[in-house]
């Protein structure tokens, strides 16, 4: 159906949140789209609470799957639904009512645009304004600057692998950007807080430590070498160019994204790019 969004809710034992998180998209006041929840095997409420919203709203739906994971999840979301475009949306995030509205016709009117995304804020055990840097391709390369819920096209989503089940610990948003940057587009950026990410202490990204760090690293670089080749086609040039970057922008990372600077040595040489 032309127009329609499909906004897709993983859930894993997170029913507590998950009534807030739907209300957010049933307030939307754009009305073309329908919501995928899928309950990624939680043993918690949440098939209650997403059953009571689809009671309220036929636009609301619900699949179950074993738990498979994050990644897993989104794919079993989108493959379950028919819009035209996509807004994947965490269990516990937040989205304003106007979201939807602002973003559809930034897709509409620019064919070259691939991405739309907003400005942001935290809440729960942290607030305020996410600073986020520009988006800007080549820092893109080692550096994420794009949250998980920003919108696309199905079509796009169509011309890459996915969302990336061995992403386990995270990141498979970044992965998923790349893979439907690497070949060309624009990302647009709504020049408004649309967009609310709760701060938990057992948040899987807040849980990323450096060997976890290191072994997705590793997965997005060999997964999108062709990419990284456009910038760093002697990946020691990633070390070298963080410096060079790290004096342009001044800020290498936020409280989520860990830059790669210490731990780059590490990961090129598990690649095998050079061994001292």
């Amino acid at each position: 159906m032309n127009g329609l969004v499909s906004v897709i809710v993983p859930c894993y034992n997170q029913g507590s949140f998950l009534a807030e998180t739907l209300e957010s998209v049933l307030k939307q006041r754009y009305s073309l789209w329908e919501c995928v929840i899928v309950n990624d095997g939680s043993t918690d409420d949440t098939e209650i609470v997403a059953h009571q919203f689809i009671e309220r709203d036929t636009r609301f739906k619900c699949v179950f799957q074993k738990n498979s994971g994050l990644s897993a999840a989104r794919n079993a979301g989108i493959n379950n639904s028919s819009g035209e475009f996509i807004l994947p949306l965490d269990s516990d995030d937040l989205i304003s009512e106007d979201y939807l509205e602002k973003a559809v016709p930034v897709l509409i009117s620019q064919p070259d645009t691939k991405i739309v995304y907003c400005q942001a804020e935290l809440f729960g055990e942290m607030s305020g304004i996410w600073e986020l840097p520009e988006f800007d391709l080549k820092r893109f390369a080692y550096e994420n600057q794009i949250f998980c819920t920003a919108l696309y096209r199905r079509s796009d989503y169509l011309k890459t692998e996915g969302y990336d089940p061995e992403m386990i610990y995270g990141w498979e948003d970044w992965s998923f950007w790349i893979g439907l940057l690497k070949d060309g587009g624009n990302v647009y950026k709504i020049p408004e807080t649309c967009f609310y990410y709760r701060i938990r202490s057992g948040s899987m990204v807040r849980q990323i430590d450096e060997s976890k760090q290191i072994y997705l690293r590793q997965l997005i670089y060999r997964k999108h070498t062709k990419f990284y080749d456009q910038f760093f086609p002697d990946p020691l040039m990633l070390f070298k160019e963080k410096h060079l970057l790290e004096k342009k922008y001044k800020v290498l990372h936020d409280w989520k994204f860990e830059t790669a600077g210490k731990f780059i040595f590490r990961v090129l040489r598990k690649l095998g790019v050079f061994r001292y």
